[in-house]
């Protein structure tokens, strides 16, 4: 099984270039390739930081802390939604406040 993409037509072309299965979604669509993505436990897992977005936050930090299969979080080719900021959501976690 090859790893799985989940985003924008155009940022999905260039990850089906790389080999990856690359799913075309909107931000409203998300949730049922992610849905899907998971049943088929791929070896990595990677959807734009838009489409993650429209994911129920809890639904993605289980996935992004259960590490099987791995998440990761990615921009999308015309940088219309910025990364999540790692390092908030780590202190977040933590209890820690900067």
């Amino acid at each position: 099984m090859r790893p799985v993409f989940i985003g924008d037509e155009v940022t999905a072309t260039a990850y089906r270039l790389a080999g990856l299965d690359a799913r075309v979604a909107a931000p409203e669509q998300a949730g049922a390739h992610w849905a899907r993505a998971l049943r088929e436990a791929p070896p990595l897992i990677l959807i734009t930081a838009e489409c993650a977005a429209a994911l129920p936050a809890e639904a993605l930090d289980a996935a992004l802390a259960r590490f099987d299969p791995p998440v990761a979080i990615v921009p999308d080719a015309g940088g219309r939604v910025p990364l999540p900021d790692l390092m908030q959501r780590v202190r977040a976690s933590l209890g820690i406040t900067a």
